[in-house]
Protein backbone atom coordinates (compact mmCIF):
# COMPACT_ATOMS: atom_id res chain seq x y z
CA UNK A 1 0.00 0.00 0.00
CA UNK A 2 2.70 2.52 1.11
CA UNK A 3 3.93 4.70 -2.18
CA UNK A 4 7.51 5.24 0.01
CA UNK A 5 10.22 2.62 0.47
CA UNK A 6 10.49 0.97 3.14
CA UNK A 7 12.18 2.54 6.02
CA UNK A 8 15.93 0.35 7.13
CA UNK A 9 15.35 2.01 10.62
CA UNK A 10 11.92 0.68 10.97
CA UNK A 11 12.94 -2.51 13.00
CA UNK A 12 14.51 0.10 15.77
CA UNK A 13 12.12 2.31 15.67
CA UNK A 14 9.54 -0.18 16.27
CA UNK A 15 11.78 -1.74 19.59
CA UNK A 16 11.45 2.14 20.95
CA UNK A 17 7.95 2.57 20.05
CA UNK A 18 7.47 -1.04 22.19
CA UNK A 19 9.40 0.48 24.94
CA UNK A 20 7.01 3.57 25.33
CA UNK A 21 3.56 1.86 24.18
CA UNK A 22 4.46 -0.37 27.76
CA UNK A 23 5.25 1.73 30.18
CA UNK A 24 2.22 3.41 29.18
CA UNK A 25 0.00 0.09 29.39
CA UNK A 26 2.29 -0.55 32.50
CA UNK A 27 0.63 2.46 34.11
CA UNK A 28 -2.71 1.70 34.17
CA UNK A 29 -2.29 -1.47 36.68
CA UNK A 30 1.06 -0.72 37.99
CA UNK A 31 -0.45 2.02 41.07
CA UNK A 32 -3.32 -0.36 41.83
CA UNK A 33 -1.16 -2.55 44.56
CA UNK A 34 0.65 0.77 46.01
CA UNK A 35 -2.83 2.49 46.46
CA UNK A 36 -2.44 1.62 50.47
CA UNK A 37 0.77 3.30 50.48
CA UNK A 38 0.43 5.88 48.63
CA UNK A 39 -2.62 6.62 50.88
CA UNK A 40 -0.85 6.55 53.93
CA UNK A 41 2.37 8.69 53.05
CA UNK A 42 0.49 11.55 51.78
CA UNK A 43 -2.80 11.37 54.41
CA UNK A 44 -5.54 10.55 51.22
CA UNK A 45 -9.21 10.83 52.64
CA UNK A 46 -10.19 7.46 51.91
CA UNK A 47 -13.09 8.68 49.12
CA UNK A 48 -10.26 10.45 47.13
CA UNK A 49 -7.46 7.48 46.62
CA UNK A 50 -9.65 5.94 44.02
CA UNK A 51 -8.63 9.20 41.96
CA UNK A 52 -5.35 8.39 41.77
CA UNK A 53 -6.75 5.39 38.82
CA UNK A 54 -9.80 7.19 37.95
CA UNK A 55 -7.29 10.85 36.88
CA UNK A 56 -5.22 8.78 34.43
CA UNK A 57 -8.42 6.66 33.21
CA UNK A 58 -10.04 10.17 32.44
CA UNK A 59 -7.61 11.65 30.40
CA UNK A 60 -6.69 8.87 28.77
CA UNK A 61 -9.94 7.91 27.68
CA UNK A 62 -10.92 11.39 26.90
CA UNK A 63 -8.09 12.37 24.55
CA UNK A 64 -7.30 9.46 22.56
CA UNK A 65 -9.18 10.83 19.52
CA UNK A 66 -7.89 14.06 19.72
CA UNK A 67 -4.59 12.83 20.00
CA UNK A 68 -5.00 10.57 16.92
CA UNK A 69 -5.87 12.98 15.03
CA UNK A 70 -3.14 15.56 16.03
CA UNK A 71 -0.31 12.64 14.76
CA UNK A 72 -2.06 12.76 11.60
CA UNK A 73 -2.07 16.70 10.84
CA UNK A 74 0.29 18.12 12.81
CA UNK A 75 3.86 14.99 12.30
CA UNK A 76 3.39 11.74 13.83
CA UNK A 77 7.11 11.49 15.19
CA UNK A 78 6.75 15.40 16.83
CA UNK A 79 3.28 14.01 18.54
CA UNK A 80 5.06 11.07 19.56
CA UNK A 81 7.69 12.69 21.03
CA UNK A 82 5.33 15.55 22.42
CA UNK A 83 2.89 12.88 24.48
CA UNK A 84 5.98 10.99 25.57
CA UNK A 85 8.02 14.01 27.00
CA UNK A 86 4.85 15.13 28.76
CA UNK A 87 4.35 11.25 30.54
CA UNK A 88 8.32 11.31 31.41
CA UNK A 89 7.56 14.86 33.17
CA UNK A 90 4.57 13.91 34.87
CA UNK A 91 5.89 10.39 35.76
CA UNK A 92 8.81 12.25 37.44
CA UNK A 93 6.28 14.87 39.39
CA UNK A 94 3.72 11.72 40.23
CA UNK A 95 6.78 10.14 42.96
CA UNK A 96 8.13 13.17 43.50
CA UNK A 97 4.36 14.48 44.95
CA UNK A 98 4.34 15.75 48.60
CA UNK A 99 0.31 16.11 48.84
CA UNK A 100 -2.80 14.35 47.67
CA UNK A 101 -4.04 17.18 45.21
CA UNK A 102 0.01 16.97 43.33
CA UNK A 103 -0.37 13.45 42.31
CA UNK A 104 -3.45 13.49 41.71
CA UNK A 105 -3.28 16.63 39.22
CA UNK A 106 -0.06 15.02 37.65
CA UNK A 107 -1.36 11.48 37.11
CA UNK A 108 -4.21 13.53 35.27
CA UNK A 109 -1.19 14.89 32.99
CA UNK A 110 -0.12 11.71 32.49
CA UNK A 111 -2.76 10.16 31.27
CA UNK A 112 -2.85 13.04 28.64
CA UNK A 113 0.70 11.73 27.68
CA UNK A 114 -0.34 8.52 27.19
CA UNK A 115 -3.45 9.55 25.00
CA UNK A 116 -0.88 11.42 22.83
CA UNK A 117 1.47 8.37 22.49
CA UNK A 118 -0.68 5.53 22.08
CA UNK A 119 -2.27 6.57 18.70
CA UNK A 120 0.85 7.89 17.83
CA UNK A 121 2.85 5.22 18.19
CA UNK A 122 0.07 3.11 16.43
CA UNK A 123 -0.06 4.90 13.29
CA UNK A 124 3.60 5.57 13.61
CA UNK A 125 3.47 1.48 12.82
CA UNK A 126 1.20 1.49 10.61
CA UNK A 127 2.31 4.19 8.18
CA UNK A 128 6.01 2.68 8.12
CA UNK A 129 5.32 -0.77 8.09
CA UNK A 130 3.86 -2.07 4.32
CA UNK A 131 -0.04 -3.67 4.85
CA UNK A 132 0.36 -7.61 4.90
CA UNK A 133 2.99 -9.32 6.47
CA UNK A 134 5.65 -7.28 7.99
CA UNK A 135 2.78 -4.83 9.14
CA UNK A 136 1.09 -7.81 11.18
CA UNK A 137 4.67 -8.86 12.95
CA UNK A 138 5.44 -5.19 13.82
CA UNK A 139 1.65 -5.25 15.40
CA UNK A 140 2.41 -8.79 17.22
CA UNK A 141 5.47 -7.10 18.92
CA UNK A 142 2.60 -4.52 19.74
CA UNK A 143 0.31 -6.91 20.75
CA UNK A 144 2.90 -9.19 23.18
CA UNK A 145 3.52 -5.72 24.82
CA UNK A 146 0.32 -4.54 25.01
CA UNK A 147 -1.67 -7.89 25.84
CA UNK A 148 1.03 -8.60 28.72
CA UNK A 149 1.41 -5.09 30.44
CA UNK A 150 -1.03 -5.24 32.63
CA UNK A 151 -0.44 -8.14 34.24
CA UNK A 152 3.55 -7.59 34.30
CA UNK A 153 2.31 -4.26 36.15
CA UNK A 154 0.58 -5.83 38.85
CA UNK A 155 3.93 -7.27 39.50
CA UNK A 156 6.57 -4.67 39.23
CA UNK A 157 3.94 -2.64 41.17
CA UNK A 158 4.57 -5.46 43.98
CA UNK A 159 8.23 -5.40 44.00
CA UNK A 160 8.88 -1.75 43.66
CA UNK A 161 6.28 -0.72 46.51
CA UNK A 162 7.88 -3.54 48.69
CA UNK A 163 11.40 -2.98 48.07
CA UNK A 164 12.24 0.54 46.53
CA UNK A 165 8.84 2.70 47.97
CA UNK A 166 5.78 3.46 45.50
CA UNK A 167 7.48 6.39 44.30
CA UNK A 168 9.19 4.25 41.94
CA UNK A 169 6.59 2.89 40.12
CA UNK A 170 6.63 6.04 38.68
CA UNK A 171 9.84 6.62 38.55
CA UNK A 172 10.77 4.01 36.66
CA UNK A 173 9.07 5.50 33.39
CA UNK A 174 11.42 8.08 33.72
CA UNK A 175 14.53 6.68 32.15
CA UNK A 176 12.53 4.31 29.65
CA UNK A 177 10.85 7.70 28.71
CA UNK A 178 14.44 9.64 28.17
CA UNK A 179 15.78 6.97 26.11
CA UNK A 180 12.91 7.17 23.80
CA UNK A 181 13.00 11.01 23.36
CA UNK A 182 17.00 10.58 22.69
CA UNK A 183 17.12 7.89 20.10
CA UNK A 184 13.48 8.62 18.28
CA UNK A 185 14.57 11.28 16.31
CA UNK A 186 17.63 9.00 14.79
CA UNK A 187 15.39 6.25 14.24
CA UNK A 188 11.55 7.10 13.41
CA UNK A 189 10.49 8.78 10.21
CA UNK A 190 8.35 11.77 10.19
CA UNK A 191 5.17 11.63 8.70
CA UNK A 192 2.02 13.64 8.52
CA UNK A 193 -1.05 14.64 6.21
CA UNK A 194 0.53 16.74 3.41
CA UNK A 195 -3.11 17.64 1.76
CA UNK A 196 -4.00 20.44 4.73
CA UNK A 197 -2.57 23.27 6.72
CA UNK A 198 -5.27 24.13 9.41
CA UNK A 199 -7.84 21.25 9.35
CA UNK A 200 -8.03 20.86 12.98
CA UNK A 201 -11.69 21.04 13.70
CA UNK A 202 -11.55 22.60 17.45
CA UNK A 203 -15.22 22.89 17.96
CA UNK A 204 -15.38 18.78 16.77
CA UNK A 205 -12.07 18.06 19.62
CA UNK A 206 -14.16 20.02 21.81
CA UNK A 207 -17.12 17.96 21.87
CA UNK A 208 -15.95 14.75 21.50
CA UNK A 209 -13.50 15.22 23.87
CA UNK A 210 -15.25 16.31 26.52
CA UNK A 211 -18.29 13.39 26.03
CA UNK A 212 -15.73 10.73 26.42
CA UNK A 213 -14.35 12.61 29.68
CA UNK A 214 -18.21 12.65 31.55
CA UNK A 215 -18.49 9.17 30.14
CA UNK A 216 -15.31 7.84 31.72
CA UNK A 217 -16.21 9.56 34.47
CA UNK A 218 -19.44 8.64 35.16
CA UNK A 219 -19.51 5.14 34.28
CA UNK A 220 -16.09 5.00 37.12
CA UNK A 221 -18.11 6.72 39.69
CA UNK A 222 -21.29 4.56 39.23
CA UNK A 223 -20.31 1.45 41.70
CA UNK A 224 -19.47 4.22 44.42
CA UNK A 225 -22.31 6.68 43.59
CA UNK A 226 -25.02 3.92 42.13
CA UNK A 227 -26.12 3.33 39.21
CA UNK A 228 -29.60 4.80 39.30
CA UNK A 229 -27.90 8.04 41.02
CA UNK A 230 -29.43 11.17 39.94
CA UNK A 231 -25.87 12.20 38.79
CA UNK A 232 -24.56 9.17 37.21
CA UNK A 233 -28.11 9.06 35.18
CA UNK A 234 -27.49 12.98 34.22
CA UNK A 235 -23.67 12.37 33.27
CA UNK A 236 -24.40 9.87 31.02
CA UNK A 237 -27.45 11.73 29.26
CA UNK A 238 -24.71 14.95 29.17
CA UNK A 239 -22.41 12.61 27.49
CA UNK A 240 -24.65 11.42 25.44
CA UNK A 241 -25.72 14.71 24.12
CA UNK A 242 -21.92 15.54 23.73
CA UNK A 243 -21.15 12.58 21.38
CA UNK A 244 -24.31 13.09 19.34
CA UNK A 245 -23.58 16.90 19.08
CA UNK A 246 -20.32 15.26 17.83
CA UNK A 247 -21.64 13.30 15.26
CA UNK A 248 -24.11 15.50 13.65
CA UNK A 249 -21.47 18.45 13.48
CA UNK A 250 -18.55 16.11 12.01
CA UNK A 251 -21.55 14.83 9.25
CA UNK A 252 -22.10 18.36 8.59
CA UNK A 253 -18.08 19.63 8.64
CA UNK A 254 -16.42 20.42 5.53
CA UNK A 255 -13.00 19.35 7.47
CA UNK A 256 -13.98 16.75 10.25
CA UNK A 257 -11.97 15.69 13.05
CA UNK A 258 -13.17 12.30 12.17
CA UNK A 259 -14.71 12.36 8.64
CA UNK A 260 -17.84 9.34 9.75
CA UNK A 261 -16.94 7.82 5.89
CA UNK A 262 -14.02 6.12 7.69
CA UNK A 263 -16.48 3.48 8.96
CA UNK A 264 -17.36 2.37 5.70
CA UNK A 265 -14.54 0.57 5.77
CA UNK A 266 -16.18 -2.58 7.81
CA UNK A 267 -13.73 -4.41 8.74
CA UNK A 268 -12.58 -1.30 10.73
CA UNK A 269 -16.05 -0.39 12.58
CA UNK A 270 -15.91 -4.32 13.46
CA UNK A 271 -12.86 -3.73 14.84
CA UNK A 272 -13.87 -1.18 17.25
CA UNK A 273 -16.87 -3.07 18.30
CA UNK A 274 -15.20 -6.37 19.11
CA UNK A 275 -12.14 -4.26 20.59
CA UNK A 276 -14.78 -2.45 22.65
CA UNK A 277 -16.14 -5.90 24.27
CA UNK A 278 -12.54 -7.48 24.43
CA UNK A 279 -11.37 -4.59 27.11
CA UNK A 280 -14.87 -4.88 28.52
CA UNK A 281 -14.08 -7.99 30.88
CA UNK A 282 -10.52 -8.01 30.53
CA UNK A 283 -9.51 -5.11 32.85
CA UNK A 284 -12.31 -5.98 35.34
CA UNK A 285 -11.44 -9.75 35.24
CA UNK A 286 -7.76 -8.51 36.09
CA UNK A 287 -9.26 -6.72 39.18
CA UNK A 288 -11.35 -9.56 40.45
CA UNK A 289 -8.97 -11.89 39.85
CA UNK A 290 -6.21 -9.90 41.98
CA UNK A 291 -8.67 -8.81 44.84
CA UNK A 292 -9.62 -12.71 44.75
CA UNK A 293 -6.17 -13.66 45.65
CA UNK A 294 -5.13 -11.31 48.00
CA UNK A 295 -8.05 -11.05 49.97
CA UNK A 296 -9.76 -14.36 49.83
CA UNK A 297 -6.60 -16.76 49.47
CA UNK A 298 -4.39 -14.73 51.39
CA UNK A 299 -1.76 -14.09 48.82
CA UNK A 300 0.66 -11.14 49.44
CA UNK A 301 1.46 -8.59 46.93
CA UNK A 302 4.35 -9.78 45.84
CA UNK A 303 2.53 -13.43 45.28
CA UNK A 304 -0.13 -11.91 43.15
CA UNK A 305 2.33 -10.33 40.63
CA UNK A 306 4.08 -13.65 40.52
CA UNK A 307 0.78 -15.54 40.16
CA UNK A 308 -0.22 -13.36 36.83
CA UNK A 309 3.42 -14.25 34.93
CA UNK A 310 1.31 -17.19 33.91
CA UNK A 311 -1.12 -15.21 31.93
CA UNK A 312 1.63 -12.49 31.33
CA UNK A 313 4.35 -14.87 30.16
CA UNK A 314 1.80 -17.59 27.77
CA UNK A 315 0.37 -14.06 26.03
CA UNK A 316 4.68 -12.93 24.80
CA UNK A 317 5.32 -16.16 23.49
CA UNK A 318 1.90 -16.49 22.00
CA UNK A 319 2.27 -13.04 20.23
CA UNK A 320 3.91 -14.52 17.16
CA UNK A 321 1.66 -17.29 16.73
CA UNK A 322 -1.15 -14.76 16.52
CA UNK A 323 0.20 -12.25 14.47
CA UNK A 324 1.81 -15.58 11.75
CA UNK A 325 -1.69 -17.13 11.65
CA UNK A 326 -3.36 -13.90 10.67
CA UNK A 327 -1.36 -13.38 7.98
CA UNK A 328 -1.73 -16.75 6.56
CA UNK A 329 -5.59 -17.57 7.41
CA UNK A 330 -6.97 -14.26 8.17
CA UNK A 331 -8.48 -12.35 10.93
CA UNK A 332 -11.69 -14.66 11.70
CA UNK A 333 -10.48 -17.96 12.44
CA UNK A 334 -7.97 -16.61 14.84
CA UNK A 335 -10.15 -13.56 16.88
CA UNK A 336 -12.99 -16.82 17.23
CA UNK A 337 -10.18 -19.08 18.62
CA UNK A 338 -8.86 -16.49 20.74
CA UNK A 339 -12.59 -15.53 21.85
CA UNK A 340 -13.03 -19.50 22.17
CA UNK A 341 -10.22 -19.45 24.62
CA UNK A 342 -11.17 -16.13 26.92
CA UNK A 343 -14.59 -17.46 27.45
CA UNK A 344 -13.20 -21.09 28.75
CA UNK A 345 -11.05 -19.32 31.04
CA UNK A 346 -13.69 -16.70 32.60
CA UNK A 347 -16.17 -20.12 32.75
CA UNK A 348 -13.44 -21.91 35.04
CA UNK A 349 -12.82 -18.30 37.16
CA UNK A 350 -16.82 -19.21 38.04
CA UNK A 351 -15.61 -21.99 39.74
CA UNK A 352 -13.04 -20.48 42.81
CA UNK A 353 -13.74 -21.56 45.59
CA UNK A 354 -13.21 -19.62 49.13
CA UNK A 355 -10.70 -22.43 50.08
CA UNK A 356 -9.36 -22.84 46.66
CA UNK A 357 -5.37 -23.06 45.68
CA UNK A 358 -3.88 -21.23 42.95
CA UNK A 359 -2.58 -24.11 40.83
CA UNK A 360 -6.23 -25.87 41.02
CA UNK A 361 -8.78 -23.00 40.82
CA UNK A 362 -6.78 -20.05 38.82
CA UNK A 363 -3.73 -21.53 36.74
CA UNK A 364 -6.00 -23.53 33.95
CA UNK A 365 -7.69 -20.48 33.18
CA UNK A 366 -4.55 -17.63 33.36
CA UNK A 367 -3.36 -20.10 30.86
CA UNK A 368 -6.40 -20.25 28.51
CA UNK A 369 -6.48 -16.40 29.14
CA UNK A 370 -2.94 -16.17 28.52
CA UNK A 371 -3.49 -17.45 24.58
CA UNK A 372 -6.63 -15.61 24.17
CA UNK A 373 -5.10 -12.33 24.68
CA UNK A 374 -2.59 -12.24 21.80
CA UNK A 375 -5.16 -14.56 19.90
CA UNK A 376 -8.20 -11.55 19.90
CA UNK A 377 -6.15 -8.80 20.77
CA UNK A 378 -3.63 -8.97 18.20
CA UNK A 379 -5.90 -9.48 14.69
CA UNK A 380 -8.20 -6.74 16.41
CA UNK A 381 -5.13 -4.21 16.42
CA UNK A 382 -4.20 -5.70 12.51
CA UNK A 383 -8.03 -5.12 11.55
CA UNK A 384 -8.66 -1.75 12.66
CA UNK A 385 -5.90 -0.79 10.96
CA UNK A 386 -6.42 -2.79 7.36
CA UNK A 387 -7.45 -1.26 4.82
CA UNK A 388 -6.76 2.82 5.99
CA UNK A 389 -4.86 5.18 4.31
CA UNK A 390 -1.77 6.27 5.82
CA UNK A 391 -3.16 10.10 5.87
CA UNK A 392 -6.35 8.49 8.36
CA UNK A 393 -3.91 6.18 10.25
CA UNK A 394 -3.87 8.08 13.26
CA UNK A 395 -7.39 8.63 13.58
CA UNK A 396 -8.04 4.83 13.06
CA UNK A 397 -5.57 4.28 15.58
CA UNK A 398 -7.43 6.71 17.96
CA UNK A 399 -10.13 5.15 17.13
CA UNK A 400 -9.50 1.55 18.54
CA UNK A 401 -7.35 2.46 21.14
CA UNK A 402 -10.93 5.03 22.06
CA UNK A 403 -12.80 1.59 21.85
CA UNK A 404 -10.83 -0.05 24.33
CA UNK A 405 -10.34 2.09 26.63
CA UNK A 406 -14.01 3.42 26.92
CA UNK A 407 -14.98 -0.85 26.79
CA UNK A 408 -12.74 -0.94 30.06
CA UNK A 409 -13.96 1.66 31.86
CA UNK A 410 -17.67 0.21 31.17
CA UNK A 411 -16.41 -3.21 31.72
CA UNK A 412 -14.62 -2.64 35.11
CA UNK A 413 -17.36 -0.66 36.94
CA UNK A 414 -20.24 -3.45 35.77
CA UNK A 415 -17.81 -6.28 36.93
CA UNK A 416 -16.96 -4.49 40.24
CA UNK A 417 -20.78 -3.52 40.83
CA UNK A 418 -21.94 -7.04 40.05
CA UNK A 419 -19.23 -8.91 42.34
CA UNK A 420 -19.59 -6.43 45.30
CA UNK A 421 -23.38 -5.84 45.30
CA UNK A 422 -23.67 -9.31 45.80
CA UNK A 423 -21.41 -9.97 48.00
CA UNK A 424 -22.57 -6.96 50.45
CA UNK A 425 -26.07 -8.80 50.08
CA UNK A 426 -24.47 -12.33 51.13
CA UNK A 427 -22.57 -10.39 54.36
CA UNK A 428 -26.40 -9.24 55.58
CA UNK A 429 -27.22 -12.35 54.97
CA UNK A 430 -24.61 -13.56 57.68
CA UNK A 431 -22.33 -15.50 55.35
CA UNK A 432 -18.76 -15.32 56.09
CA UNK A 433 -16.82 -12.30 54.09
CA UNK A 434 -14.09 -14.62 52.42
CA UNK A 435 -16.97 -16.63 51.01
CA UNK A 436 -19.26 -14.27 50.45
CA UNK A 437 -16.78 -12.14 47.86
CA UNK A 438 -16.14 -15.46 46.18
CA UNK A 439 -19.19 -16.19 45.50
CA UNK A 440 -19.23 -12.18 44.36
CA UNK A 441 -16.26 -12.80 42.42
CA UNK A 442 -17.89 -15.45 40.65
CA UNK A 443 -21.16 -13.71 39.55
CA UNK A 444 -18.42 -11.10 37.78
CA UNK A 445 -17.00 -14.11 36.32
CA UNK A 446 -20.12 -15.39 34.69
CA UNK A 447 -20.40 -11.96 33.69
CA UNK A 448 -17.22 -11.81 31.89
CA UNK A 449 -17.81 -14.66 30.16
CA UNK A 450 -21.37 -13.22 28.41
CA UNK A 451 -19.42 -10.14 27.32
CA UNK A 452 -16.38 -12.32 25.69
CA UNK A 453 -19.49 -14.92 24.60
CA UNK A 454 -21.07 -11.61 22.61
CA UNK A 455 -18.02 -10.91 21.40
CA UNK A 456 -17.36 -13.92 19.70
CA UNK A 457 -21.10 -13.62 18.12
CA UNK A 458 -19.97 -10.40 16.78
CA UNK A 459 -16.56 -11.76 15.23
CA UNK A 460 -18.89 -14.46 13.20
CA UNK A 461 -21.12 -11.93 12.14
CA UNK A 462 -19.57 -9.08 11.36
CA UNK A 463 -15.61 -10.50 10.40
CA UNK A 464 -15.90 -11.65 6.61
CA UNK A 465 -13.07 -14.91 6.55
CA UNK A 466 -10.47 -12.99 3.80
CA UNK A 467 -10.45 -10.24 5.38
CA UNK A 468 -6.54 -9.28 6.18
CA UNK A 469 -5.80 -12.49 4.63
CA UNK A 470 -5.99 -10.74 1.25
CA UNK A 471 -5.79 -6.63 2.33
CA UNK A 472 -6.71 -6.02 -1.34
CA UNK A 473 -10.20 -7.32 -0.92
CA UNK A 474 -10.64 -4.71 1.88
CA UNK A 475 -9.23 -1.99 -0.23
CA UNK A 476 -12.05 -2.73 -2.82
CA UNK A 477 -15.21 -2.51 -0.08
CA UNK A 478 -13.98 0.59 1.22
CA UNK A 479 -13.89 1.99 -2.01
CA UNK A 480 -17.30 0.19 -3.60
CA UNK A 481 -18.67 1.87 -0.35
Amino acid sequence: MNAVAPDPRRWKALILICAAIFVVVLDIAIVNVALPSIGSDLHFAEKNLQWVITAYALTYGGFLLLGGRAADLLGRRIVFMGGMALFTIASLVCGLASSSAMLIGARGVQGLGAAIVTPAALSIISTTFTEGSERNKALGAWGAVGGSGAAAGVLMGGVLTKYLGWEWIFWVNVPVGLTVLLLTPFYVRESRREDVVHDYDPLGALSVTSGLIVLVYAISEAPDVGWGAFRTIGLIVLSGVLLAFFLVWEWREEAPLMPLSIFRIRLLAAANVVGLLLAGALYGTFLLLTLYMQQVLQLSVLQTGVAFLATAGTAVVMAGPSQALTTRLGAKPVMVTGFSLLVAGSLWYTQIDANGSYPVDLLPGFLAVGIGIPFSFIPITIAALAGVKDEDAGLASGLINTSQQVGGAIGTAVLSTVSFTHAKTLVHQGMSPAQAFTDGFRWGFWVAAGIWATALVAVLVLVRREEVAHPEAVELTAEQS
